[in-house]
């Protein structure tokens, strides 16, 4: 007969310490360390225990005796469950010097280096639509929440764009806002989702691999311009016609959309890198502009996500390089060759190189436009 299980235990009247890697709170019980989701160090909670190892368990929060002073309200409604901006609780402030401690203590206690005083995180000026990229998947199964569940209620509509869920690849969360990226993002996704629904198209189903609409990539620049790349996966007669009847209606709907592009992927998954794109209207590229230079991003290019945040990036890396104008620069991993052609004023030679041969093109496009001829372009697997 086999041995029953002992329930895991509750925790009472703990004290979140510190916070830890993934978006988790830290606390310890007794020399246990205990990793608790959606808390900030001065909470103190009972727990529940929801997995237990040797050196340390995982916990959830199922009372609140005391709420910490540097708690905030999270301001999205889909917090706690969609799985990102997980210390939306946190003070932004506190949130940079918990990373910065995070990083000092995994390369001194862990990594056993020793350093010299650290400079300060450079913090983003936007915290909120800050991002030029966002990628929401399609599903015929939406995430129900425990409490969906258990009113016993009907499921009802059961089609969703959004995130994927942690844990349950095959579940999407729906999104009706999200704060990453500016608002007509919302709109231009809200938009897919009314209309699919409205005119009967199947959603993706990843474990049976059928369904029309699959995925929705959204990207937008500093100079006004957007990109829309929207996946499907024709199954059936008719599909493709279905498919063109959406591509239209956001032609119609949405005339900020520079970029308007599709692709059928036929795929066990959503990357897109060797298919053909197509464009529907408009452009296959938009443009970002950085201390004066234009940089060419297509759909299938790497683009830092913070466009403010990667000029700060790149001007430190830049001042840290202290170039003479002598050197001959590698930018591995150079993507649309951002990096290269903002510091090649500085440097003799660039050499960029990039495992995705159309943003190696980007790249040299990049330089092109912007008269840099001290810059040569790869295409390769930096393995």
């Amino acid at each position: 007969m086999a041995r029953k299980k002992k329930p895991l235990p509750i925790l009472e009247n703990v004290t979140i310490t510190d916070c830890a890697a993934e978006g988790k709170a830290l606390a310890r019980v007794n020399d246990m360390v205990v990793f608790v989701p959606f808390c900030v160090p001065g909470d103190v909670v009972d727990l529940q225990v929801r997995k237990k190892k040797h050196s340390y368990c995982e916990a959830e929060v199922i009372r609140f005796i005391k709420k910490s002073e540097v708690r905030e309200e999270p301001f999205c409604q889909h917090f706690g469950i969609c799985g990102g901006c997980k210390w939306q609780t946190l003070p932004y402030e506190k949130q940079l010097e918990m990373k910065q401690s995070q990083v000092f203590q995994q390369l001194t206690r862990i990594g056993k280096i020793e350093l010299p005083e650290f400079s300060p995180i450079l913090g983003s000026v936007k915290t909120r639509e800050y991002r030029n990229k966002l990628e929401f998947g399609c599903s015929n199964k939406r995430w129900m929440t425990r409490e969906e569940i258990a009113t016993g209620e009907p499921a009802g509509e059961m089609r969703a764009i959004g995130f994927h869920i942690t844990g349950a690849f095959d579940k999407i969360l729906p999104i009706e806002k999200c704060h990453l990226m500016d608002n007509l993002q919302n709109e231009i996704r809200n938009s897919i989702r009314d209309y699919a629904i409205s005119n009967g198209m199947t959603f993706f189903d990843l474990r049976q691999q059928v369904g029309l609409l699959r995925d929705v990539m959204v990207r937008n620049s500093n100079t006004g311009e957007w990109m829309v790349l929207v996946q499907f996966h024709y199954d059936v007669e008719g599909d493709e016609q279905r498919a063109m009847g959406l591509m239209q209606h956001l032609a119609d709907t949405f005339p900020q959309i520079t970029s308007l592009l599709y692709v059928n992927n036929q795929k066990c998954n959503d990357t897109f890198g060797d298919l053909d794109i197509s464009v529907f209207k408009g452009n296959d590229h938009i443009f970002e502009t950085m201390e004066g230079l234009k940089f060419k991003v297509g759909p299938k290019s790497f683009y830092q996500t913070n466009t403010e945040q990667a000029y700060h990036l790149y001007s430190v890396a830049r001042k840290f390089a202290q170039l003479t104008g002598k050197e001959v620069v590698y930018d591995l991993y150079t993507g649309t060759g951002t990096i290269a052609n903002f510091v090649a004023k500085e440097a003799a030679k660039v050499v960029g190189i990039e495992y995705v041969p159309e943003a190696i093109e980007d790249a040299k496009v990049n330089s092109e436009i912007n008269s840099i001829d001290n810059t040569l372009f790869y295409a390769g697997d930096m393995k």
